[in-house]
């Protein structure tokens, strides 16, 4: 469809020449704009023993499941698969050098996940740190900081991504990079070296694919449609896939403590009324913080089935800057358990 639309898709190794030129696999091109759009790749560990783990780029490329994995690292993609392998027979480790996971979430629903998860007899184990893996018979020994072993049949890291930018020629065509490898932007996708952009984890400011999509739309809109449309990266939505499942839109507690001063924060945890049916003792926790100054709803947070698909919808009204009484003006929807969130009346003590 783009070819027929004028737009030439370039395929092979790219090295930017300059400001106007594009060398692929030797042959030089020539544009009014360049973008860079090329993404980002797995982080692998320099440890002793590290080409025996896998990263999420190859794990679907397994030919059998393992029986026990370990995964390393305490972000989305660790998160998600853990659950996914223990969900497929798996006996899950998960490892992660910190105290708690998913940093840059709400804390109060990253512990109430890993609770969750430890029910379901996900080993979760904090405050580690992998130092090395050895072949045995077995399958693989993992080796830990302290001494500890444990061994398992496939290790999978996930322990962050990088802007794939080393290969591109940037130094040589003045393009400004981070320490990190990613590009340095404006709000217009603008790099230093006019007539280049670049939008998408290459510049490592939000890594989620509605959020290349919504920077590539705002590019096109200012370069080609006649209207200079900076990107917004205030409020965006995000879920984490995990079991049970995070989505969240706002501000977190503790940002919104220090952005705000004084907050109200309205939370609530309890069982999903089908689960008084199936037996299951899985619980949901909704949080809502509110600014008390302006009585902005300015973050909104769930733990539970369905929750990517709660928080898509009140995105619109923490982007909108409704208030705590605007939501309690709403009626709940019964019996769900998204009505817990225009139900809330009385803010937890802090």
């Amino acid at each position: 469809m783009l070819e027929s639309a004028g737009v030439e898709i370039l395929r092979g190794h790219a090295s930017v020449l300059d400001a106007h030129t594009v060398a692929v696999d030797g042959r030089s091109y020539t544009a009014e704009h360049i973008l860079l759009a090329t993404g980002s790749a797995p982080v692998w560990p320099e440890i002793p023993g590290a080409e025996l783990a896998i990263t999420s780029d190859e794990i679907f490329a397994l030919e059998e499941q393992p029986e026990r994995v370990l995964v390393v690292g305490g972000g989305y993609i660790a998160v998600e698969f853990a659950g996914i392998l223990h969900g497929l027979g798996s006996r899950v480790t998960q490892i992660y050098r910190g105290p708690l996971f998913l940093r840059g979430f709400d804390s109060d629903i990253r512990t109430a996940l890993a609770e969750e998860m430890r029910k379901k007899s996900i080993d979760l184990r904090f405050d580690a740190n992998v130092v090395g893996l050895e072949r045995v018979p077995g399958g693989i020994r993992v080796l830990l900081a302290g001494g500890d072993e444990l061994e398992v049949d496939q290790v999978l890291y996930a322990i962050g991504r990088r802007p794939l930018t080393a290969d591109l020629g940037l130094q040589t065509a003045g393009v400004e990079v981070s320490p990190s490898g990613a590009v340095v932007v404006d709000e217009y996708s603008r790099t230093n070296v006019p007539g280049i952009y670049a939008i998408g984890d290459i510049t490592d400011r939000i890594q989620l694919t509605p959020v290349a999509i919504h920077e590539g739309m705002a590019l096109t809109a200012t370069l080609f449609d006649g209207r200079p449309t900076p990107v917004d990266h205030a409020d965006v939505p995000s879920a984490v896939f995990s079991q049970p499942s995070i989505g969240s839109v706002g501000q977190t507690e503790e940002e919104a403590r220090k952005a705000c001063g004084a907050v109200e924060v309205f939370r609530s945890r309890f069982r999903a009324l089908k689960h008084t049916l199936t037996g299951s003792d899985e619980t949901m926790m909704m949080k809502l913080i509110v600014d008390t100054a302006s009585r902005r709803v300015v973050g909104l947070h769930v733990l539970g089935p369905d929750a990517g698909e709660i928080v898509q919808g009140f995105a619109v009204a923490i982007k909108a800057g409704l208030t705590k009484e605007q939501f309690d003006a709403t009626v709940g929807i019964h019996p769900t358990a998204a009505e817990e969130l225009v139900t809330m009346r009385t803010p937890a003590e802090s």
